[in-house]
């Protein structure tokens, strides 16, 4: 089997479906970062020894299947087939978002990327997805795409904040705030 087209040879790909667009095209370049974003989760994963954070391996191994689904429905023009993703992985890194940000010591302020080398990563998959989202945004205003791929790449960079400070703090190593960072962060209840 050959894994080369050439259909790329003059800058152009296609589409689930068979629409011809440009390789520099909004849809591809969302499409694109998710997959380098999957890749990075693939790197993460592999850096992650097996009694390390078991609970975040296996739902980074989770979150790489999603942004599979993402990405394939990305590439998918609105009723070429019915999309894979759905509200549901959405409403599941919620509840893992919440029940991370608990373990933590509680934040008021910005904090530096860094610490362990596995957290540190998470941070850059975390400005990964951000990025990711912006060019999800971008095709959304010229064509019609799945909500929920926005809505779980929204929520995947909160995710991996919110996991980075539970890996640091497994490892008794604790964030760097931001020095002159103001109070940003409001726990409890706002008057």
């Amino acid at each position: 089997m050959k894994i080369y087209t050439k259909t790329g040879d003059k800058g152009m790909t296609r589409l689930v479906g068979g629409a011809q667009v440009s390789k520099d095209s909004a849809r591809v370049t969302a499409y694109g970062t998710l997959d380098e974003l999957n890749s990075l989760l693939g790197y993460i994963v592999s850096q992650m020894n097996d009694s390390e954070n078991p609970d975040i391996k296996a739902e980074l191994a989770e979150i790489q299947q999603y942004l599979f689904d993402c990405g394939t429905d990305l590439a998918t023009p609105e009723g070429i087939r019915d999309y894979r993703m759905t509200k549901e992985p959405t409403k599941w890194l919620e509840s893992r978002i919440d029940f991370y940000t608990e373990l933590p010591p509680q934040i008021e302020e910005f904090i530096i990327p860094g610490g362990t080398p596995v957290a540190s990563q998470l941070h850059m998959a975390r400005t990964v997805a951000r990025r990711g989202e912006r060019h999800i945004v971008s095709v959304a205003w010229t064509a019609e795409i799945n909500s929920h791929v926005l809505k779980f790449t929204n929520r995947l960079s909160d995710y991996f904040f919110a996991v980075s400070r539970v890996v640091n703090f497994r490892a008794n190593c604790s964030d760097v705030s931001y020095k002159r960072s103001g109070k940003v962060f409001h726990n409890g209840p706002t008057k």
